[in-house]
């Protein structure tokens, strides 16, 4: 988006540029200092949060945690780079970062324009960062100044000579703010600025780089919905930009790629923004893909390649912000959300006081340390934020339905592929705690004390303890609490997950045989309590007298050891209500769910 992404990017050159001639190489060390108390509470405000583990949203990408590193970050590959990624767990890292993409040259490792590159920022050596990270790149290649058979040859270097497997790539950077709408921040050298001629060069581009490796996978650039330029025609168009790239290239690429900084009047109304934007942006992306891309529609993803706010940056309300915007548009379907950035930088003329800390005004996740802000790497609290999101799942788990009572507390909730269901409770009252009361559907927690991690109002760390109980947490004023429960001791479990649409339920089911000894053939037994109607299933033979369902072995799968499990599923139909059983019997024996 033109006006915050510029403000970030514009800063962070001249910030870290000025850092690098005084570098000495030394780096800060990042072990957290202990979590500070809470500030006084006025009062505990009760909330329900119910967390529905069957109600699946999304499955935790591979992809999902990322951050920008930019080339004119001199501490792009210093040792602690790789520390900070994997501690705080991010999974994707995007270079060569914002609107530099557009100027840089990867071969060489310069910039057109008299931009400028930090030393020891090439390719290679942020691809070793990358690897000790634990983490895989998304690469944006050249649009403004480069060429289809440049970033072809990028691809054959890194992906065949290389061997690194980089598989999602981009087309430039905000390629809308090239003039085409009046503002140029984008650096374009084409003659024609228009969205139509990107989408055309998009086109060359996806078949060259292609060539080099077909398995890769390629994005193009969209406005962000409801930000400028979302809706304007440009005079060498004749529809808006995302309608004319998606119309033009929407059957070849593999990812729509938009970025959310979001407005905000006040620490309050920014932490409304998650839930109240990025719903609106994924549909309205997703309806375009479906309207334009044909057949290509389902295949095509969508990425937030950056992400931040516009102010509070550096203290407790972007603490809050970062993993509820992250979860939030994980949630709704992106599979890539990249923050702006590692290291930012600032000016250091625009220093405020934010919740009773110190803000740098500097967009990083970690200090740049200029001479106003702490130590480099210093982490400030939407490192923290971000750190949080680990600790409710990692990749491969399951984002599962929550919901809250109040608009002062947001609730996020996982499915791990244990059966383990974690919650994460974001209290934005930053003057009251909050008693949680915690209900479940589709998962039934043993009544022992849980681990909870909590990150608190300006601490410099997150603590861990078991505390509370899986139906009753209290969650500090501006603290982020993920708990942390395991599924009741039974002779079986049953693992209840669904996805759902207008009148439509799928469901799959894994039994988990813990203490039943050998089973040679087996039923499952459970209601309905809405209307749902079985029309097909799977793995199962399966019979249904009214709300009552019971579901046996066939003939491949009638053999369940102790501490093994069995899988099935159906799908159904219903009008009223698809609400989840609440109790399942397996050979006449009570489960657990969850």
């Amino acid at each position: 988006m033109k006006s915050s992404a510029r403000t970030c990017h514009d800063r962070a050159i001249a910030a870290l540029a000025a850092l690098a001639l005084a570098a000495t190489g030394a780096l800060a060390a990042v072990a957290p200092r202990a979590a500070a108390a809470a500030p006084p509470a006025v009062t505990a405000n009760p909330v329900s949060v119910s967390v529905d583990a069957a109600l699946n949203l999304a499955d935790i990408p591979a992809t999902g945690v990322g951050v920008n590193i930019p080339v004119y970050d001199a501490n792009m590959n210093s040792g602690a780079t790789s520390g900070l990624l994997s501690t705080a767990g991010i999974n994707t890292v995007r270079y060569p970062g914002g609107s530099h993409s557009d100027v840089y040259h990867w071969r060489t490792g310069t910039a057109e324009n008299g931009q400028y590159v930090a030393p020891n920022t090439g390719f290679d050596a942020f691809m070793g960062t990358v690897r000790a990270a634990g983490a895989q790149p998304i690469i944006t290649a050249n649009y403004g100044s480069g060429t289809p058979q440049e970033a072809a040859d990028w691809v054959q270097y890194a992906n065949v000579t290389k061997g690194y497997g980089i598989k999602y790539w981009e087309i430039g950077n905000e390629v809308y703010g090239n003039g085409e709408y009046g503002a140029t921040w984008e650096y374009d050298t084409h003659s024609s600025k228009s969205a139509t001629t990107y989408a055309n060069n998009v086109l060359q581009y996806v078949s060259a780089m292609k060539a080099a490796d077909p398995s890769i996978r390629i994005g193009a650039v969209l406005a962000t919905p409801g930000y400028w330029p979302d809706g304007i025609v440009g005079p060498g168009d004749t529809q808006d930009w995302n309608r004319t790239v998606l119309s033009i290239a929407g059957t070849k690429i593999d990812f729509a790629i938009v970025h959310a900084y979001p407005t905000s009047t006040s620490p309050a109304d920014l932490l409304t923004k998650p839930q109240a934007q990025n719903p609106n942006i994924a549909g309205t992306v997703r309806s375009l893909i479906n309207q334009y891309a044909g057949s290509n529609a389902p295949n095509v993803g969508i990425a937030v390649t950056e992400a931040n706010a516009q102010a509070y940056l550096d203290t407790s309300p972007n603490g809050l912000f970062a993993p509820d915007n992250y979860l939030t548009w994980l949630e709704n379907g992106a599979f890539n959300v990249d923050w702006w950035d590692l290291r930012n930088g600032t000016d250091c003329t625009k220093v405020t006081t934010v919740e009773g800390a110190t803000d740098y005004n500097d967009g990083g996740m970690v200090s740049a340390g200029a001479s106003c802000e702490p130590a480099v790497n210093t982490p400030f609290p939407a490192y923290y934020g971000i750190q949080m999101i680990s600790r409710l799942g990692t990749p491969g788990d399951t984002l599962v339905k929550a919901a809250s009572s109040s608009s002062l507390l947001t609730a996020h909730a996982v499915r791990r592929a244990d059966g383990d269901v974690d919650v994460m409770l974001i209290n934005k009252d930053p003057n009251n705690d909050a008693t949680v009361n915690l209900s479940y559907s589709g998962f039934t927690p043993s009544s022992a004390t849980p681990t909870v991690h909590s990150y608190l109002k300006n601490a410099h760390g997150i603590g861990t303890a078991r505390s509370g109980s899986p139906t009753t947490q209290t969650v500090p004023a501006y603290g982020i609490t993920v708990v942390q429960m395991h599924p009741v001791d039974a002779p079986c479990r049953v693992v209840y997950a669904k996805s759902q649409w207008s009148g439509v339920t799928v469901a799959n089911l894994t039994v988990v045989n813990n203490g039943l000894g050998q089973v040679n053939g087996w039923s499952l037994g459970f209601t309905f309590p809405g209307d749902d109607g079985i029309t097909n299933t799977w793995n199962a033979s399966v019979s249904q007298s009214g709300p009552n369902v019971t579901a046996r072995n066939v003939s491949y799968n009638a053999s369940v050891p102790q501490g093994g499990s069995v899988q099935w599923g159906f799908r159904a139909t219903w009008s009223s209500s698809d609400a989840n059983p609440s109790a399942f019997r397996f050979n006449g024996a009570s489960c657990a769910i969850g």
